[in-house]
């Protein structure tokens, strides 16, 4: 005759399922607890990442204004020691014009510098509103035997002249085949250049 659950059976059992209900229940209230443990700790991660992010996003910020605004320093550096800042001398860009001639042994300069004018401060980099931009144009014509003639003229006036010097245009032609007798080498070209002679003075108050 087979076994029957009898009740006395489930009063003799019934201490060990209620510990086993409790065991598991306390399983997985512990599995419960570990998850939302990890996840706790997967958003503090996520959290002090974003964090850690944020401040280095700040300090790149920052490393970048510190390095822009040594740039401008340095660039304001260069062109006051340039003598751009102030109001333009004429007779001295003339002179500068004469001793490259010289040196160079151009065969034919010639110039004619316009009246100064106003001019959009954005033509130099880390302009301020606190000064104006004023440009005295010039229009070259040379004669040259070859092109680095121009080339070492325009290259020597931005290293000696005290203004920033700007080419807006520059045309060259070849000049005929010379006929008859003549004395050396006669020049091969001839340029036609327009430039702004820019100078930089502060605002003078109202």
């Amino acid at each position: 005759m087979a076994d029957r659950f009898t009740k006395d059976d489930f009063r003799r059992i019934r201490l060990s399922l209620a510990a086993a209900v409790i065991m598991a229940i306390a399983g997985g209230g512990i599995v419960y607890a570990s998850m939302q443990l990890h996840l706790a700790e997967k958003k503090y991660k996520a959290a002090a990442q974003s964090k850690r992010m944020d401040h280095q996003g700040k300090l790149s910020l920052a490393r970048d204004e510190e390095m822009e605004i040594k740039k401008k320093i340095a660039r304001y550096n260069e062109l006051s020691g340039r003598g751009i800042f102030g109001d333009e001398n004429r007779l001295d860009w003339i002179e500068q014009i004469r001793r490259i001639r010289e040196t160079r042994k151009l065969i034919d300069v010639q110039y004619e510098i316009a009246p100064q004018q106003a001019l959009d401060a954005a033509i130099l980099p880390g302009s301020s509103g606190s000064y104006v931009f004023l440009a005295s144009p010039m229009q070259l014509r040379m004669k040259l035997l070859h092109e680095d003639d121009l080339l070492n003229f325009l290259s020597d006036l931005r290293e000696s002249a005290h203004a920033y010097i700007r080419v807006r245009r520059c045309d060259v032609e070849r000049l005929p085949r010379a006929t008859g007798e003549s004395r050396g080498i006669p020049p091969q070209l001839s340029a036609d250049c327009t430039l702004d002679w820019i100078t930089v003075r502060e605002k003078r108050a109202a």
